[in-house]
């Protein structure tokens, strides 16, 4: 299911590679339209919000829905990272599970200009500036962290960055896992820089490199699609990481409350248990340290 979503995808997610990692990423504290500020959990209340179907929570994402974000296809069964995201939601804003409905939205149109169909969209979409000129996006909750990927039969085994010292990396110039792989693995050889994305690929089928470095998401598209055999050998985070938002439409009047909500499940550590269970053990990607 994950392969065939992602060679449906395949044109298009290496220029969104290059895009989410090589572009400087807005900070968190502002990336909702509507502060955060003039919401409360009174505010906020389900009778108080302007929805699109009263009564209900309505969240838009794309169609297939895939691992790790969503299981089988299917956002109703609260299995995946953004469907346990999109009811954690719902759950702080005091909606049930059968007070959530679900709409399929394809992903560009989820952030076009224009009237939405859904109250909130989760679909791994990019908190920018441009997007934010037409709609509105919540308080981040997920922050991509940079991925490892190595070939089949790799010599590398040890999940740890020290292990990562003495191996030969390769990236893409001008990304974000350039700079973590400086800062962060600091290698005893300078890694391996390369233009484009399909060059970074093609050094990982080549074996020109032992391991590159890519973010997460891309890191599950380029096993998943790009290199049979590959795999994600772990994941750490770094400084500028790609942040996803949930999309609302452009001066929503819920903007405020849902980033209340998100920045509760923060807060409370709720969202880094949904991210350990989905994006880690759930996608076999262990956390490097």
């Amino acid at each position: 299911m994950l392969l065939s979503r992602l060679l449906t995808v395949a044109a298009l997610l290496p220029v969104l590679a290059l895009a989410a990692c090589g572009e400087p990423k807005d900070d968190a504290s502002s990336s909702s339209t509507a502060t955060t500020t003039a919401a409360s959990a009174a505010t906020c209340q389900k009778a108080n919000l302007d929805l699109v179907a009263g009564g209900k929570l309505t969240i838009g994402t794309d169609k297939p829905a895939y691992p790790p974000y969503f299981e089988d296809d299917d956002p109703t069964n609260g299995k995946g990272f953004e469907s346990a995201v999109g009811y954690a939601i719902a759950d702080e804003l005091g909606f049930s599970k059968d007070e959530v409905s679900w709409k399929t939205v394809p992903f560009n149109s989820a952030y076009a200009p224009g009237k939405k169909t859904f109250d909130i969209d989760l679909n791994q979409v990019s908190i920018s500036d441009a997007r934010k000129k037409a709609v509105d996006f919540s308080s981040a909750y997920f922050e991509a962290p940079q991925a490892v990927v190595v070939p089949k039969g790799s010599k590398l085994t040890s999940a740890t960055l020290a292990s990562l010292k003495d191996a030969k990396l390769g990236v893409q110039i001008g990304t974000t896992s350039l700079q973590a792989v400086t800062s962060s693995i600091a290698p005893s050889t300078q890694p391996k820089v390369y233009d484009t994305s399909n060059d970074v690929v093609t050094a990982l089928k080549q074996g020109q490199v032992d391991a590159v470095v890519v973010d997460l998401p891309t890191a599950f598209y380029l096993t998943g699609a790009q290199v049979e055999g590959s795999s994600i050998l772990g994941h750490f985070d770094a400084p500028g990481g790609d942040r996803w938002g949930a999309v609302l439409a452009k001066g929503s009047s819920l903007t405020s409350c849902v980033s209340f909500a998100v920045d509760a499940l923060q807060q409370s550590g709720e969202l880094q248990k949904i991210n350990d269970r989905w994006l880690s053990a759930g996608a076999d990607a262990p956390v490097l340290k």
